[in-house]
């Protein structure tokens, strides 16, 4: 695979980036779901031009919702930089995007900042992709459809206190496994993730003090091997027998997977399974009717539950300063946020994303609906 630093995708063409995006996602499944209205009104009158740029994790179903929004928005082209949940955050704070896709919410000297970028406004946090977050190992030799694996034994790992797969604790989670006696070798993100951040937050609520650092964007430890974004993760992984990595179960391809201990069972990353541990969360106490943010419960014991889930925020303003700009950001999200946009991430060959339920779409688009000029 060849290691990308960022991809930018363009909604009006099959060509270049988007082109690759649509390949790997399969133009078929994405063809099969177009609709041909969401019954939007801003989607009629959109027209011109807004660019974005964020979470790599969202960089397939982006290709998806880019492609597909032209059924309802003819006029609208829409663009996406796969730049990692930080600097999405930052470019649309200094006003050089128009929305921003982010795997971690807005810290609080963010949500300030985006007081002055949103013109007086507020900020929008709107949870429109959920998809869960796989642990991918690179062990061709090993036959087993998953390896088993706490949040303990996970944070062992990548602490680098277990440095052999045939490691007794490894060994203990999966009897009948022949495991074989090789480096374990961690792989993390090199440029600053929201997909970091979700995993160091189930590490940290989960492996029972094991792992001894704050959840963070940036990852703790030096010394280690490392990619910028998820394509850069994952080439790593790829090219290194032993290597162990975290990245969107999208992106996972022919990597192994690890299926995380719940309770007394081990579950394997699924949208079913991920769905199912955002709809048991509460909200954030910062949460607002425009900043819908969830407060992932990651120690969950519920069957079937898949707690190392990654909720990819669109982030936009609820104030803009053209109406251009207004009607645009409303019809691209309103597009995303229907179910029409959701099927189309949530097909196999695009993202396998977990659609948002019916409950929170309305919360969703009350927000979006609010977006007015200055």
């Amino acid at each position: 695979m060849k290691n990308v630093k960022s991809r930018v995708l363009a909604g009006t063409a099959f060509t270049g980036a988007l082109a690759l995006a649509l390949t790997a996602c399969g133009t078929d499944a994405v063809q099969q779901t177009t609709p041909t209205s969401s019954g939007n009104d801003s989607e009629a009158t959109a027209s011109g031009s807004i660019a974005g740029a964020g979470a790599s994790s969202q960089e397939k179903a982006m290709g998806g919702w880019i492609a597909t929004v032209a059924s309802v928005a003819p006029d609208l082209s829409v663009t996406y930089e796969a730049i990692g949940s930080g600097g999405g955050r930052e470019q649309f704070l200094a006003g050089g995007v128009q929305f921003a896709g982010s795997d971690a919410a807005l810290k609080e000297e963010e949500v300030a900042a985006g007081a002055d970028r949103c013109y007086g406004g507020e900020v929008l946090e709107l949870p429109l992709y959920i998809s869960p977050i796989a642990v991918v190992y690179n062990l061709p030799g090993v036959s087993a459809e998953h390896i088993n694996m706490s949040a303990e034994t996970i944070a062992k790992v990548f602490n680098g206190d277990i440095t052999k797969w045939n490691d007794p604790a490894i060994a203990a989670e999966n009897e009948g496994v022949e495991l074989p006696d090789i480096d374990v070798i961690p792989v993390n993100r090199s440029d600053e993730s929201g997909t970091t951040e979700n995993f160091t937050e189930y590490l940290a609520a989960a492996s029972n003090g094991a792992w001894t650092h704050e959840p963070s964007g940036d990852w703790p430890r030096s010394g280690t091997q490392s990619g910028n974004g998820t394509s850069g993760l994952i080439d790593t992984v790829a090219s290194a027998e032993g290597a162990i990595g975290y990245a969107d179960a999208s992106r996972a391809g022919d990597l192994g997977t690890v299926a995380l201990k719940v309770g007394e069972s081990y579950v394997p990353f699924s949208a079913e399974a991920a769905a199912k541990v955002v709809d048991a969360s509460p909200r954030s106490e910062h949460a607002t009717d425009k900043r819908l943010v969830v407060e992932l419960d990651r120690s969950t014991t519920a069957e079937g539950a898949y707690p190392l889930v990654l909720i990819s925020y669109s982030i936009a303003c609820s104030v803009y300063e053209t109406s251009e700009d207004a009607t645009n950001v409303k019809a691209f999200l309103n597009y995303v946020a229907s179910a029409e946009g959701q099927t189309v991430a949530a097909q196999p060959d695009v993202a396998g994303s977990a659609p948002i339920s019916e409950n929170l779409r309305a919360e969703v688009v009350a927000a979006i609906d609010s977006i007015t000029t200055k």
